[in-house]
């Protein structure tokens, strides 16, 4: 499917793109039907919307003009909900009328507004701008739009939820009655449907379906994961993809501070992303991941929206969006304009519903996995060691020199095991990430975990359990409120403690905390290196080795000890108490 005819100016742009075939939106809004008429379009994030409504606005401003003519008043204006959206848009519609001689300005919060000013004096086309910054730039004199032809409003349902409805009647209200307007959003609830009927003139709706096409260039991924162990999936997930640009979305900016601490600790290139940055921040890291110069961002959902990055591979949801839409938003950063991507959710098994109802309201059924492994990992580094570009360059005279000079004196062996030494020394190292399985639904109050080997059975107390000798007690500061569950506490302290399950007996876990018995023997050695990590987990050695008891009162099978008493008496046949109390026989009364 080609695209309908255009004018010139905008076929020529659209062919030194490589823009063969339209997206539906595209094609929508093309079409002799949509022709000069107000438009109420909606269509999912990455479909290709603002080359669409440059589209749009191109015949309207050309007409059978060749070029836009000379600079003055502005004939178009885009209204974006944030400052990098707007960027974007103008990046995107700079290349779309270049053979238009098209002047395009911004004009957004953060900027320098008197930079904005006298690039309005000078002259103008277009101008695309965030509500706030356009209304006072009109309040100042600074912009004038009584020659305005067309208006956009893109992502119109976002600058609504941001509050910006005020600015936008500010702003309607102004601009000439019989201009054009155009209206994109994803969604469109009835603040918008309110809107359009105020402010559009007998607008054709265009919906585009929003999961055939977003959902088919993106691949959705769920890996179970322990809470513990999200940064570590996160580091594997990178490496796994190896995407030239991935994105990691967290709810907080302390968490985004966080992963983007331990990404930068561990060589990635790595920036952030979040409301606390200034604009000349964003703008930096944003650059710094178009040349090349970083590969990884860490945001908050300030760049769930409008941020379109060349070879933007990967997005990963280390923390659960709030809504399906914010997941779909958070994807949509990826298999863009027809290029596949991946998407994947990191789901701690306390979060599996909420994953399950976020993928089933968004319409995503995503392939469940474990999380990559270090070794999974080696074997990729070493396949694409095997294929790396620098085995097929030609070698000029220094390198052919060099290299004869070290087969004559190391051999063939030493000269590959350094090479591959020096290659790997380049990577981040992958982490050790445990699977923490499915799960289950029904979870004890306390639970004991005991391993053994199927080939050497051990001999087992009065109690039923393997007996392990003498043990050593120690405690750590978590409990069921923070989801612990022995699937992911064993991996833990086998890696923290540098020992073996075999050394780990009984798991108890309490509301608050977590006690758990370690052989005798090697009690020192766990000690002295479980001590300190980075994971925000204290372990500690209970003094004296008492049998553990819960610091809110509850015992070991989990029950208030009263309730132990009452059960184990009645467990041993014993006749109830008489009550104290007496009636009025003056006999004492029986509990039935």
């Amino acid at each position: 499917m080609a695209f309908p005819p255009l004018h010139p100016a905008l076929t020529r742009a659209l062919e030194s793109r490589n823009y063969s075939e339209p997206t539906p939106v595209q094609q929508a809004v093309s079409e002799l039907a949509a022709a000069d008429r107000d438009l109420l379009v909606s269509a999912q994030t990455g479909s290709g919307k603002t080359v669409a409504y440059g589209l749009a606005m191109g015949q309207t401003l050309l007409g059978e003009a060749e070029t836009l003519g000379e600079a003055g008043d502005p004939v178009g204006l885009v209204i974006a909900p944030t400052r990098e959206l707007a960027m974007q848009v103008q990046t995107e519609l700079t290349w779309l009328f270049a053979d238009a001689n098209a002047r395009i300005v911004t004009c957004v919060g953060g900027m320098d507004a008197r930079t904005e000013q006298r690039a309005l004096a000078r002259g103008v086309h277009l101008v695309v701008g965030t509500p706030g910054r356009l209304r006072d730039h009109l309040e100042r004199g600074n912009l004038r739009i009584g020659a305005l032809k067309t208006v956009v409003l893109d992502e119109a349902d976002e600058m609504l939820n941001l509050g910006f409805r005020e600015d936008l009647e500010f702003i309607l209200e102004a601009t000439p009655a019989e201009r054009r307007t155009l209206l994109f959003s994803a969604t469109l609830p009835k603040p918008i449907v309110s809107l359009t009927k105020r402010y559009q003139n007998n607008a054709l709706r265009i919906e585009v379906a929003a999961d055939s096409r977003a959902h088919a260039d993106i691949e959705y991924r769920a890996i179970r994961v322990a809470p513990t162990e999200i940064e570590h999936a996160v580091v594997n997930l990178i490496r796994q993809a190896e995407s030239p640009t991935a994105i990691v979305f967290c709810n907080t900016r302390e968490q985004v501070r966080h992963l983007h601490s331990g990404l930068l600790d561990r060589g990635f290139g790595a920036v952030s992303l979040s409301g606390e940055l200034g604009q000349a921040e964003r703008n930096q890291a944003l650059q710094a991941l178009r040349d090349g110069r970083a590969r990884v961002c860490v945001a908050t959902d300030v760049a769930a929206r409008g941020i379109d990055l060349p070879n933007l591979g990967l997005v990963i949801h280390a923390e659960l969006p709030n809504d399906a839409e914010t997941l779909q938003h958070r994807s949509g950063r990826t298999g863009r304009a027809g290029r596949k991507g991946v998407s994947v959710l990191l789901v701690p098994l306390s979060r599996k519903r909420k994953a399950d109802r976020l993928l089933t309201d968004a319409k995503i059924r995503p392939e469940w996995t474990a999380p990559p492994s270090a070794d999974e990992i080696r074997r990729l580094d070493r396949e694409r060691l095997l294929v790396d570009p620098l085995f097929s360059e030609e070698v000029d005279d220094d390198d052919d020199a060099t290299s004869k000079a070290l087969l004559e004196r190391f051999g063939p062996e030493k000269i590959a095991a350094a090479f591959a030494k020096l290659y790997r020394q380049k990577l981040p190292a992958p982490e050790d990430v445990y699977d923490p399985g499915p799960g289950r639904d029904d979870k004890s109050r306390t639970r004991s975990f005991d391993d053994t080997k199927a080939n050497a059975p051990r001999q087992k107390d009065e109690g039923g359990r393997r007996s392990m000798g003498p043990t050593t007690w120690f405690h750590m500061d978590i409990g069921r409120r923070n989801n612990a569950d022995p699937k992911w506490l064993l991996p833990l302290l086998c890696r923290r403690g540098k020992v073996t399950r075999e050394d780990i007996g009984a798991i108890r876990i309490f509301d608050k905390e977590t006690k758990f018995e370690i052989r005798a023997d090697a009690s020192q050695r766990f000690a002295s290196s479980a001590g300190g990590s980075d994971d925000d987990i204290t372990i500690t050695m209970l003094e004296g080795g008492a049998p553990p008891r819960d610091q809110s009162g509850e015992g070991k099978a989990g029950r208030p000890p009263k309730a132990q008493k009452a059960f184990a008496k009645r467990r041993d046949g014993d006749k109830p108490r008489p009550s104290k109390f007496k009636g009025r026989d003056g006999k004492p009364n029986r509990r039935p």
